[in-house]
C-alpha cells in the first residue's frame, strides 16, 4: 500500500511539474520549485524523468538574480504530432499539429452529398496523406481526433447526423482505430470548436462561454467552469433544435420550428429570391458590400433570427461570452448589428451589455484544432496516469 501511495505521489508531482512547464516555458528548476511548492530535489527528479521521456529539454542559461545562472527548461512541442479532422456537410478539413497545437500541415476536400462510404474513403485518405508528411519525432502520431455535425454519445458513438444521413451503425472510432492503431477520439463538431477556442482562441480568458457554430445547421458548444459540458448522455448543446416557431416548418430532427430552420446558412440561402439561389457565400458577401437591397434584407432577417436564439441562450446560461463562428457574420458588420439589436430589444436590461459577443479567432479550423487538442491532452495524461 505504501509503494502504491509513493507511485501515486510521483505521478501527481510529475503532472504538476509538466503542467507548469507547459504554462510557463521557458522556466528554471528553482522557479518550478517556487510555483509548485515542491522541494528542489523532487523537482529535479521529475525534470530528469521528463527529459528522459523527451517531453522537455534544456536551453541556454537565464538571467541570474545572484549566483549561478539558471538553466531553463522548455516543453518539447515536436515530441509528437496530433491529427484533427472536421467532417462537415460539404467538406472535410484535416490538420496536423505539434503538441502545442500549432498547425504544421492542413488539407481540405470539398464534396456534394457523398455517401457514408465515400466520406469514409476521403477521411482515411486524408489521414494517410497527413501521416506521410509528418516530421519524424520520438512519439510519432499520438492520436487522431474527429468531429462530426451530429449527436455523439459518451461512448463516442455517432447516434444521429441529420445533415449527413449516416447510418447510426457506423463505428467511425473502431474503423479509424483499426486502420491506424493510435488513440482515436470522436466528438461533436460544436463541442470540438468550443474546446479549440478555449485552448487556443478567443475563449482563453473566459471560464463560462457558449460557442455557436452557424453553417448548414447550428451547433452549440458549452464551456462551464473551464470544462466542456456534454450532459448526461453527451448530447448537451443541441440548441439548433430548440423551437422558436411553435407552428413552424418540419425539421429533419422530427421537431417543428427549430432555430436552425430560420438562422442557419442553409435557411438563409433558401430565403433568397430565385435568381440568387446558386450564389456562394463569398458571392453573397460581395453582393451585400455592393448594397444589393434584396440580399441586405435577407441578411437583416438572418441576423434577427440569430439574435432570437442567442437571447434564449443568454437567458438560459448567463455566460461571460458568446463566440460565433460564421463566415457571413464575420465579414458583414450589418449582420452583427442586426444580432445585437434583436438581443437588446428582448433581453432584460440587467443581462444586456454584461456579456461579450465575439467572433471565432480560429475560424474554420476551430473544430479540427479542438479535436487535435483532445488527443494531445490524452497523450500528456498518459505520462501521469
Amino acid at each position: 500500500m505504501y509503494i502504491a501511495d509513493q507511485n501515486l505521489v510521483k505521478k501527481i508531482n510529475q503532472k504538476t511539474v509538466l503542467n507548469q512547464i507547459l504554462a510557463n516555458s521557458p522556466i528554471s528548476r528553482a522557479r518550478l520549485s517556487e510555483i509548485t511548492g515542491l522541494n528542489k530535489s523532487t523537482v529535479s527528479s521529475q525534470v530528469n524523468t521528463l527529459i528522459e521521456k523527451n517531453l522537455i529539454f534544456e536551453i541556454g542559461q537565464g538571467q541570474s538574480s545572484g549566483g549561478r545562472k539558471p538553466v531553463l527548461l522548455v516543453f518539447n512541442k515536436n515530441a509528437g504530432y496530433s491529427i484533427g479532422i472536421d467532417i462537415g456537410v460539404h467538406n472535410i478539413i484535416g490538420i496536423l499539429t505539434d503538441l502545442e497545437g500549432n498547425i504544421v500541415l492542413e488539407q481540405s476536400e470539398e464534396y456534394k452529398n457523398p455517401s457514408p462510404e465515400k466520406t469514409m474513403d476521403l477521411l482515411l485518405s486524408m489521414i494517410r496523406k497527413l501521416i506521410q508528411k509528418m516530421p519524424e519525432s520520438p512519439y510519432g502520431l499520438v492520436g487522431i481526433g474527429v468531429c462530426v455535425p451530429g449527436l455523439v454519445n459518451n461512448d463516442e458513438k455517432i447516434v444521429f447526423t441529420p445533415n449527413l444521413k449516416w447510418d447510426d451503425k457506423m463505428d467511425l472510432k473502431g474503423l479509424i482505430t483499426e486502420e491506424f492503431n493510435v488513440p482515436v477520439f470522436i466528438e461533436n463538431e460544436a463541442n470540438a470548436g468550443a474546446y479549440g477556442e478555449k485552448v487556443f482562441g478567443s475563449a482563453k480568458n473566459f471560464e463560462n462561454l457558449i460557442y455557436v457554430s452557424v453553417g448548414t445547421g447550428i451547433g452549440i458548444g458549452i464551456i462551464m467552469n473551464n470544462n466542456l459540458y456534454r450532459g448526461v448522455n453527451g448530447f448537451a448543446g443541441e440548441m439548433g433544435h430548440m423551437t422558436i416557431d411553435l407552428n413552424g416548418q418540419k425539421c429533419n430532427c422530427g421537431n417543428r420550428g427549430c432555430w436552425e430552420l430560420y438562422a442557419s446558412e442553409k435557411a438563409l440561402m433558401k430565403s433568397l429570391p430565385e435568381k440568387y439561389k446558386e450564389v456562394s457565400v463569398k458571392e453573397m458577401i460581395s453582393l451585400a458590400n455592393q448594397n444589393n437591397p434584396e440580399i441586405l434584407m435577407e441578411l437583416q432577417n438572418f441576423g434577427f433570427y440569430l439574435g432570437i436564439g442567442l437571447t434564449n441562450i443568454l437567458n438560459t446560461f448567463n455566460p461571460e461570452a458568446i463566440i460565433i463562428r460564421n463566415e457571413i457574420a464575420e465579414a458583414l458588420p450589418m449582420v452583427l448589428n442586426s444580432i445585437r439589436n434583436a438581443i437588446s430589444s428582448r433581453i432584460y436590461h440587467q443581462l444586456d451589455h454584461n456579456y461579450d459577443l465575439l467572433f471565432s479567432t480560429l475560424g474554420q479550423n476551430a473544430p479540427a484544432l479542438g479535436a487535435a487538442s483532445i488527443t494531445i491532452e490524452h497523450f500528456l495524461e498518459t505520462f501521469t496516469a
